[in-house]
């Protein structure tokens, strides 16, 4: 494993910690509060805030197992285990945001079965709210930084459920004025919003998995890099996702009569560029073709 490997790794676990750690106390709180309160929304918060903690779990094995050096049934790596994770996130996502939709669609079938929660479910929504919004931009910033897939989903589980206690607070504050109605309305709504978020983190994962095509801004700080060297034309570039970086491949033109050895010294230090100056890049290869007219 390289430096940067452990780098993002130290990075994942760490956020990871503490996602497991606040989850846990928090879960513990809403469903005291819940109970307490006779909030039947602030229980199913509670447990919707426990599964996260399943899922960060998920996110430390997929990150763990993606680090590790390639082997001999692995040469490329095991990158791609953290789009598996991402996927089995995504998965559990939609299953969150699909149950929350369908408890509520019940509910305003069933309007008798709704009852007046306490204050202190209020208090444990807000308390919610505030804690994972916060650990949604904490998790997505790790996740950006280090270009984890799983990590990402992560901070969208955090999302779905802070978008789960601001339905939960609607609803309980609607039943305390008299509208117990918009606490199923409520979670119908989160419902659609933590679906979308699962289809993006899956689609996402997908991609990555189906060697898609990196963005093109990669692509042209690829051409700069080629445009750079002397000697050289760029005939080909091709990109492709491996989870969280890039392999690449290219051909270029050089003068047919140059020596073998000075058109390996140049696509030698065109593949070292591209490595060094675009750290996504896991690997470059470089072809070189022959040309009657170069540079």
């Amino acid at each position: 494993m390289n430096k940067q490997a452990n780098s993002d790794q130290a990075i994942a676990m760490r956020v990871s910690v503490i996602s497991i750690v606040a989850n846990v106390v928090l879960s513990v709180f809403k469903l005291l509060a819940g109970v307490l309160a006779n909030s039947g929304a602030m229980i199913s918060d509670a447990i919707h805030s426990a599964s996260d903690v399943f899922s960060t779990f998920i996110v430390i094995a997929g990150v763990k197992i993606s680090a590790k050096a390639p082997d001999k049934e692995h040469p490329y790596g095991h990158e791609r285990m953290e789009c598996i994770a991402a996927i089995v996130l995504a998965v559990i996502l939609a299953l969150t945001g699909a149950g929350i939709g369908y408890s509520g669609v019940q509910k305003i079938m069933e309007p008798s079965e709704l009852e007046v929660p306490g204050m202190l479910a209020m208090v444990a929504a807000v308390i919610s709210i505030v804690v994972k919004e916060w650990q949604y931009w904490f998790t997505r910033a790790a996740a950006k930084k280090i270009n984890s897939g799983a990590l990402m989903a992560d901070a969208w589980h955090h999302r779905s459920d802070a978008l789960s206690s601001v339905g939960a607070l609607v609803g309980i504050a609607g039943a305390r004025m008299g509208f117990p109605v918009l606490d199923p309305v409520a979670s119908v709504v989160i419902c659609l919003f933590i679906l979308k978020a699962a289809y993006e983190v899956f689609k996402d994962a997908v991609d990555k998995l189906a060697d898609k095509a990196c963005d093109d801004e990669v692509v042209k700080k690829i051409d700069e890099i080629v445009a750079a060297q002397e000697n050289a034309n760029l005939d080909v570039v091709r990109t492709r996702m491996f989870a969280s970086r890039i392999y690449v491949e290219m051909e270029i033109s050089v003068d047919q009569d140059m020596l073998i050895a000075e058109a390996h010294r140049i696509s030698g230090e065109i593949r070292d560029a591209v490595e060094a100056q675009v750290p996504e890049v896991k690997h470059c290869l470089v072809h070189v073709n022959p040309a009657k007219s170069c540079c």
